[in-house]
């Protein structure tokens, strides 16, 4: 189906499947019917049961433990005892977990199948003995800044009743009701929010852009950016899939901001939990009237529909994002015009990732002040992290700006697990770079990552111990860039698969120092002269594992030995005595050059 195939109609992309009011649900998510309801007692409690039902802890049996443990509550008469769902607790790797907040405690691991009431968990829930680990005081929790994550592990993620009981939708409600648009502009430019897509560009000045736009034919356009596809990154799932509605909250207050009635969330369908609660979060919002026609009571209108993604990772980018939902394929253009200028069909469109948006409703209820009086004098706010790899403590984490990494690799994330010794933090996904352990006191913010050859990037932070080859490190997520490309620009669809085959060269102890040489050029032509952002940013793990841990590189040409022990060094006697200059071809070894 073409962009102008029905007149008025707006077309499902080629790649895409739409989901939402009017919509069909994702083909790949099963019918989901929840079998219990959770258990609330009418009166006083004191103790409650909050199991995660995020896709982590779903996926270790969280959902049949909620059962069996509100049967064994029922069963055992504990009537001042409430059994709930929520949403991510962070605490990924340590799943199922189960909070019990009146007692400041976590379960971690928590088993289902056996005698639930023999069980610490159970037995902390009937008083008995206070059992589980403690979050007061533990450094995982004490030093985080909740923002975005503050109601994940609260408020029931498919409920809009547990939402609106923590305040949710009063800051729409404030915003269409007592402040004028430009007051909400206003006060998203004093909270110096950036967007949390990677960019880091002003959020406030987006929104004003956006607000100052002439109206196209088809008025204006909040496009919510879901499409996360960074190896080891999984914060906007986590959001979406733990509370949807302040993400809607968000983009509705966003709307209302920039005089758009219309609004598309853009989410890969390899989010299916996360896409169904979304779905029915819509659904919800707009039966209370909080999305919809007259909003709040006045004539402000707001609808929000689903396009979900076939899992291309160009598609993150906000013009091949546009492609795709206007039915193209998913491939950047030239910039400008932006999208603030003409986006979706030529309209005006604001585009944001969903922890930008989850950001706002508190914004509007504090006060852009607030926000502004967390982090540092350039990057305000908090940031999410998925933080992975070989650290303890894996899971979903959200700090203030300015945190070392120190801080967040050694008392949030619990050290190295195993006892082996750091390396690297990766931190910005395939575009982002490898920063060594000289750096780990440095402040966690855009301009420091920048000045030191990485990006904050969307929020993947992963964690990398003395096993790790740092050579292979690069080797990987060229492989990731090249797979990724859309082959749209000739630097992008040649130099990534050129540079994989000589990071290839180079780990199998093929190389010479003429490979080295021809490498970094070949970055720097790639990153200069790449359409789109993915092509710009695939030479940043080359460059800096160039940059801080040239050693290994020399190592694998001059040596050809790999100090980690993980690449298999060929058996090739000449590789390594060979210089071979660059333009020129080398010997063959039988297999491609």
């Amino acid at each position: 189906m073409t962009g102008d195939a029905i007149a008025g109609a707006r077309p499902l992309a080629d790649n895409a499947v739409s989901a939402g009011p009017g919509g069909a649900e994702a083909p790949s998510s099963p019918r989901h019917r929840r079998q219990s309801e959770p258990l609330v007692p009418a009166g006083p409690v004191r103790a409650s049961a909050n199991i995660c039902q995020a896709a982590g802890c779903l996926s270790m049996g969280s959902d049949q433990l909620f059962e069996e443990l509100r049967e064994s509550v029922l069963a055992a008469g504990l009537a001042d005892v409430a059994v709930r769902r929520v949403g991510c607790l962070g605490l990924c790797a340590a799943g199922p977990l189960v909070e019990v907040p009146e007692q400041g405690r976590l379960f971690e691991r928590v088993q289902n199948g056996g005698p639930v009431r023999e069980g610490e968990l159970f037995l902390s829930l009937a008083g008995e003995r206070l059992g589980g680990r403690s979050v007061a005081g533990d450094p995982f929790f004490s030093r985080q800044v909740k923002v975005v994550l503050e109601r994940c592990g609260s408020v029931d993620p498919e409920s809009l009743e547990d939402y609106v009981a923590s305040g949710g939708y009063d800051a729409l409600a404030k915003a269409v009701t007592t402040m004028t648009p430009d007051d909400v502009i206003a006060e998203v430019v004093a909270s110096g929010l950036r967007g949390r897509g990677g960019a880091g560009y002003p959020t406030g000045l987006k929104w004003r852009t956006v607000a100052k736009a002439t109206a196209g034919a088809d008025g204006k356009f909040v496009v919510c950016n879901a499409d996360e596809g960074d190896p080891g990154a999984f914060m906007d799932r986590s959001v979406l899939e733990s509370c949807p509605q302040q993400v809607l909250e968000g983009m509705a207050i966003a709307g209302y901001a920039v005089g758009a009635t219309q609004g598309y969330v853009y989410v890969r369908a390899e989010y299916p939990l996360a896409v169904r609660r979304l779905t029915s979060a819509i659904r919800h919002a707009e039966h209370e009237g909080f999305l919809g026609h007259d909003i709040a009571g006045t004539r402000f209108a707001f609808e929000v529909e689903v396009r979900i993604g076939a899992g291309a990772f160009v598609c993150g980018e906000e013009t091949a994002l546009i492609a795709s939902i206007q039915g193209g394929r998913g491939t950047p253009r030239p910039r400008p015009p932006y999208p603030a200028a003409s986006g979706l069909w030529g309209c005006p469109t604001l585009i944001n990732n969903v922890e930008t948006f989850a950001n706002i409703p508190s914004v509007i209820t504090r006060g852009g002040g607030w926000l502004s009086a967390i982090g540092t004098e350039r990057s305000k706010g908090t940031k999410v992290f998925a933080l992975t790899g070989a650290v303890v403590n894996t899971g979903l984490i959200e700090v203030p700006m300015g945190l070392s990494l120190r801080q967040i690799v050694f008392d949030i994330g619990g050290g190295l697990a195993d006892g082996r010794r750091f390396k690297a933090v990766q931190t910005g996904g395939p575009s982002g770079g490898c920063l060594p352990e000289s750096l780990l006191d440095m402040p966690v913010d855009y301009e420091t990552l920048a000045a030191a050859g990485s990006i904050m990037g969307s929020g993947g932070m992963i964690v990398m111990d003395d096993t790790a080859c740092m050579v292979d490190v690069a080797k990987f997520f060229m492989d990731f860039c090249r797979e990724e490309s859309c082959g749209k620009c000739l630097p992008c669809r040649v130099g990534t698969e050129e540079m994989y085959r000589l990071l290839d060269r180079i780990s199998s102890g093929r190389a010479a120092r003429a490979h080295l040489e021809q490498l970094e050029k070949l970055a720097a032509m790639v990153k200069a002269t790449s359409l789109c952002g993915l092509g710009q940013g695939s030479p940043n793990p080359v460059f800096s594992t160039l940059r801080y841990f040239r050693d290994e590189y020399l190592a694998h040409i001059d040596d050809r030995v790999c100090p980690a022990g993980v690449c298999q060094i060929s058996t090739d006697p000449w590789r390594g005595t060979v210089a071979v200059p660059v333009g020129a071809q080398a010997p063959s070894d039988g297999g491609s050059q």
